[in-house]
């Protein structure tokens, strides 16, 4: 068969580590051999992001902002062992908040249902979205080790030279602070980001912070949605027969257990990071869920939700069999695909897409899969594959479905 022909290029973000592996597989083998590929790279593994003291991650930034869709691969935000262990210059800081600090928007999350892989909360019967803050919080942080007693006051200096001073701590010993932001502009962003996300879906909307105790910080957060809610989009969510439910955060994780799913969770930049890993092991695993970050200004970038898959890589650089599971990234480059066929105007890259998801579902479906799947489907005598003969299943199935 003809390959797909594409118009605009992917800006496509290579990683680190196991994931990278599987990133030249998939492409190997589920891409190339049906799409005429066409991307513009950024090399995003950790040696070349310290190479280059970090501008490839910029650069990469701003290729999606003129592109308007990329793909990333799984990268390391490396700790002091990392550094020792790759010789940084520097303990860089997470590529992901770099990227999603230049393109502001939101992270939607969605577990990727399929059968034989039963959720660990029983009741859930639909799946649960994250709605995640792309910006600031930890993620775009300062810190400074407290080397001993003294004072640590935050200082706010207007344009006019007026301040305000508010203290932080009077330590009598070493510590350390941190100072973390945000903006009205980018909250705001984000609040109607979930609306309009939850008007699309027609599902309920939760958001949760923890206001009691954040009293100007978080509360900012909550007045914000309030006020757009009841200015923008109260009329449209009665009419749509859904709801905006606001609580705190520690009250949301106690009511979706209780839950049969099917809402959409708006959280702050970190509590969607922790929260979209409790949900994705919860209904299955860490690598069946999609993730895509929408920015209000147009740009959408896919990546998969999880980490490098560090013990596996090590495996594989000794010559040992891995059996890793590559459903996230999979589904990464095929929302990436969907989406440039989408603003391109090619349907026919819109159905290979979607024949590409349901090609890695109905492989699971079938009884093959990796060993983290393996461990806990329903389906009687599952058939563990390795990490290349799951993507070469794929294929297969893929194959089938395109009439290759």
């Amino acid at each position: 068969m003809a390959k797909i022909q594409m118009k605009t290029p992917l800006v496509e973000m290579d990683g680190d580590e196991m994931t990278r592996i599987m990133w030249k597989m998939i492409k190997d083998d589920l891409l190339t051999p049906f799409v005429d590929l066409k991307t513009e790279y950024y090399d995003l593994g950790l040696k070349h992001r310290d190479e280059t003291n970090d501008q490839v991650t910029i650069d990469s930034a701003e290729a999606t902002k003129r592109l308007g869709v990329a793909v990333k691969c799984a990268t390391i935000t490396p700790n002091a062992a990392r550094v020792e262990e790759y010789g940084l210059k520097q303990m860089w800081k997470s590529p992901n908040g770099t990227i999603r600090a230049m393109l502001d928007g939101t992270v939607f999350r969605t577990p990727i249902q399929v059968k034989g892989i039963e959720p660990q909360v029983k009741c859930w019967k639909k799946p649960i979205t994250i709605a995640r803050h792309a910006y600031g919080d930890v993620y775009k942080n300062t810190e400074m080790r407290i080397p001993g007693p003294g004072k640590v006051e935050l200082v706010y200096t207007a344009a006019d030279g007026t301040e305000q001073r508010a203290l932080v701590h009077e330590f009598d010993g070493a510590g350390v602070v941190q100072g973390v932001h945000n903006l009205d502009a980018s909250i705001t962003s984000f609040a109607r980001s979930c609306f309009e996300y939850a008007l699309s879906t027609k599902r309920d909307l939760w958001f949760a912070t923890k206001d009691t105790i954040s009293k100007t910080y978080d509360h900012r957060f909550k007045d914000i949605f309030a006020e757009l809610y009841e200015s923008e989009y109260k009329e449209r969510f009665e009419a749509a027969g859904i709801t905006y439910f606001y609580t705190l955060i520690d009250d949301v994780a106690a009511r979706l257990m209780r839950t049969e799913g099917g809402f959409v969770w708006a959280c702050k930049n970190y509590d969607g990071d922790v929260m979209s890993d409790l949900l994705s092991s919860a209904f299955g695993s860490l690598a069946l869920m999609t993730s895509v970050l929408v920015s209000p200004h147009g740009y959408y970038e896919y990546e998969a939700a999880h980490g490098t898959v560090q013990r596996h890589y090590y495996k594989y650089l000794k010559g040992e069999p891995t059996s890793t599971n590559s459903v996230a990234t999979i589904f990464a480059w095929s929302g990436a695909l969907r989406k440039r066929g989408e603003l391109d105007g090619l349907p026919e890259l819109q159905d290979f897409a979607d024949k590409l998801e349901h090609a890695t579902i109905a492989t699971i479906e079938s009884g093959r899969m990796t060993g983290d799947l393996a461990r806990i489907t329903t389906l009687p005598n599952p058939v563990k594959l390795g990490t290349e003969e799951f993507i070469q299943a794929v294929a297969d199935e893929l194959r089938s479905e395109l009439g290759a």
